[in-house]
């Protein structure tokens, strides 16, 4: 083999290993697969997500009440004269509790009593007269009869005015005295004395609130709060699962009984309404609604929980279930990022099985074990990524997580090289410089136009091949396969 010919072989094995090296790099470039040694991804054991429910239920706030209370309110026109309980105190049915002072209605009663006396006495006057007035119409002129006819009338609409007068004084004092009756104010349930307000106006809240509150003890029930926002997904007759908020593993069972529409709760939330342009701060009125419980073990009057629908999420499945969002399914197959023996992140095919409406769970059949690590998927991931399972070991100034850029830009440090040499242009390599020989020099590609080949000055040790671009390659002794093109990607045609 001559010298030329050798040299155009070397050659053209130089810019074949150069253009498939630039045009893989511009595939993972755009196919989103390249990457930095900064990038890192949380992983969770797949034994972990599928011990504790990875589906989503919304949860609302509940605290543990009595089943029945007793609010006792105050009458505003009546002071206290004396309290007989005091909070924490327990109660039978009819026991005293307090009692108004009644010393103002007795005299009022006495009052009305004296009053109901001389209007009585009017009546018995105005009939006299009319008794009177009848006798003496009888014994005068009929001209002068009509006189006292309407004088009589007149006596005669006094004294029903009078019995008017008197029947509604009858009905006051009778209210009175029920009032001085009912002085002492005695329980109504068997219970406990929650509270005693002194100042049953208004609480700290500006809301009105009841003078004494009476609990029954040992019937729980559980109050919760529902926004307007998430009313519409609670029912009447709904089973939930109430949890601690110490200990999420301790649960009770119950059944929503009410959902009170018209007992807007006081303490409205705010949330950002997205659907407007400027994404503005709106109010979410809350209300009451209530869970009557399968058992009260272990509850503790004034507990708060957590409620969430029972959508079977504690009922134990064997095998992998796996939420839902985990699972990427493309052209008919599924798969899952998961980490390798090495660390990195690999797209993993599984196959599935049943699927779990209510808690959108994949059973996964085949492709995972309890022991592997899976990332949650997002933009931008890719294969060969780091996999921690550290949170915090994960930096979120990485590239992967902040992939905001102008298409063509040049990837961070040494990505868009070739092994020994300089950065290949996208363009397609459009100027020839930076290729290197096998020994390491450069070699500049001089090549003439298409079917002329190259040009005599070629250097196996290194030499270069002058040229500004080459568009084809033909005719080269000893080589089967032809080079065609080399197009606008770098890509070999």
């Amino acid at each position: 083999m001559n010298k030329k010919k050798a040299g155009i072989i070397a050659a053209v094995v130089v810019i074949v290993a150069a253009a498939a090296g630039g045009g893989a790099w511009y595939y993972l470039k755009h196919n989103g697969s390249g990457g930095s040694s900064a990038d890192k991804v949380y992983v969770e054991s797949v034994s972990n997500l599928n011990s504790v429910n990875s589906g989503s239920q919304n949860r609302y706030s509940g605290v543990v009440e009595a089943q029945e209370s007793w609010d006792i309110n105050k009458d505003p026109e009546r002071e206290i004269k004396e309290v007989f309980v005091e909070e924490g105190d327990m109660v039978e049915e009819g026991d005293s509790l307090f009692e108004y002072d009644m010393e103002s209605a007795k005299g009022e009663l006495a009052q009305g009593a004296l009053e109901l006396e001389e209007k009585q006495n009017e009546i018995t006057s105005l009939q006299n007269q009319i008794s009177q007035l009848t006798r003496e119409r009888s014994n005068v002129p009929e001209s002068e009869r009509f006189e006292y006819t309407a004088e009589i009338q007149e006596k005669e609409n006094s004294i029903k005015q009078t019995e008017y007068d008197i029947e509604s004084k009858k009905a006051e004092m009778q209210k009175k005295q029920e009032s001085i009756d009912n002085a002492v104010v005695k329980s109504k349930i068997a219970g406990m004395v929650k509270s005693i307000n002194k100042n049953p106006e208004s609480d700290m809240m500006g809301e009105k609130t009841s003078y004494m509150t009476v609990i029954a003890v040992g019937d729980f029930r559980v109050k919760g709060t529902v926004s307007e926002l998430n009313i519409q997904t609670l029912s009447q007759d709904q089973p939930v699962i109430l949890r601690s908020r110490v200990d999420e593993e301790q649960t009770w069972n119950g059944t929503i009984t009410k959902i009170d529409t018209q007992g807007e709760e006081s303490n409205n939330n705010e949330y950002i309404d997205y659907s407007s342009d400027s994404g503005s701060t709106e109010k979410a009125t809350k209300y009451p609604f209530y869970v009557a419980l399968d058992s009260t073990d272990g509850l503790m009057m004034g507990q708060h929980l957590f409620i969430e629908l029972d959508e079977g999420q504690m009922e134990a499945k064997e095998g992998i279930w796996l939420f839902e969002g985990y699972v990427v399914k493309e052209d008919e197959k599924s798969y899952v990022w998961a980490a390798d023996a090495s660390s990195r992140l690999e797209k993993r095919e599984v196959e599935l099985g049943e699927y779990d409406e209510n808690l959108g769970e994949y059973e996964i059949l085949s492709g995972l074990t309890d022991e592997d690590a899976i990332a949650f998927p997002m933009d931008g991931l890719y294969e060969g990524v780091t996999a921690v399972t550290d949170a915090s070991e994960v930096d979120y100034d990485a590239p992967l997580y902040n992939q905001e850029g102008e298409e063509g830009e040049e990837p961070e440090g040494e990505g868009g090289e070739i092994p020994g040499g300089e950065l290949i242009d996208e363009s397609g390599m459009s100027g020839g410089e930076g290729m290197d020989g096998e020994d390491g020099e450069i070699m500049d590609i001089d090549g003439g136009s298409e079917g002329e080949g190259f040009s005599e000055d070629v250097d196996l040790e290194g030499g270069s091949l002058d040229g500004d671009s080459l568009d084809s390659i033909d005719g080269i002794n000893g080589i089967d396969n032809e080079l065609d093109t080399l197009d606008d990607t770098g890509a070999v045609g």
